[in-house]
């Protein structure tokens, strides 16, 4: 994990890929707790038995937000910025590209793509990867921003 001492130290890699984070597998028991959580209890989520006849690939699939939500577990793996206060700014773009399978690993990379003074602190922008093991699209690409005080 790279440690950066203070957000402006983020310029030195403005452009370069940072990770990617370790593997972590996304389980049936992970995705039936994001379905508990959220409502959102659809059959290609929370059926197995369904799925092993109908869904394509056989099994269930993650739920696309769920996905996203790793981010928070992922991100922390890769590196940590010094600053007094950070506040996840939101999001410019979001696409998901590839259903993550129960049981398939994922894993994340970073490029920062920009740094902008704002609000009394520094706007980093960057661009997050979460790709899937043994395959070759991503499950999905984001945009994302924070804000870092000093």
């Amino acid at each position: 994990m790279r440690i950066f001492n203070s957000p402006a130290e983020l310029e030195t890699v403005i452009g370069q890929k940072l990770g990617p984070s370790d593997w972590v597998t996304v389980s049936q028991e992970m995705i039936d707790r994001f379905a508990d959580a959220t409502g959102d209890r659809q059959w290609i989520h929370v059926d197995v038995e369904r799925a092993k006849r109908e869904a394509p690939g056989g099994t269930t699939i993650a739920h696309g937000y769920l996905t996203m939500s790793l981010i928070g577990v992922l991100q922390p793996q890769i590196y940590s910025v010094k600053a007094a206060r950070t506040l996840n700014y939101g999001m410019n773009k979001l696409r998901f590209l590839n259903a993550v399978p129960s049981g398939a690993r994922i894993r994340l990379s970073e490029v920062v793509k920009s740094l902008e003074p704002a609000s009394g602190g520094l706007r980093a922008t960057t661009e997050i990867t979460i790709e899937i093991e043994g395959q070759e699209r991503p499950a999905l690409v984001a945009e994302i921003m924070f804000l870092y005080f000093a």
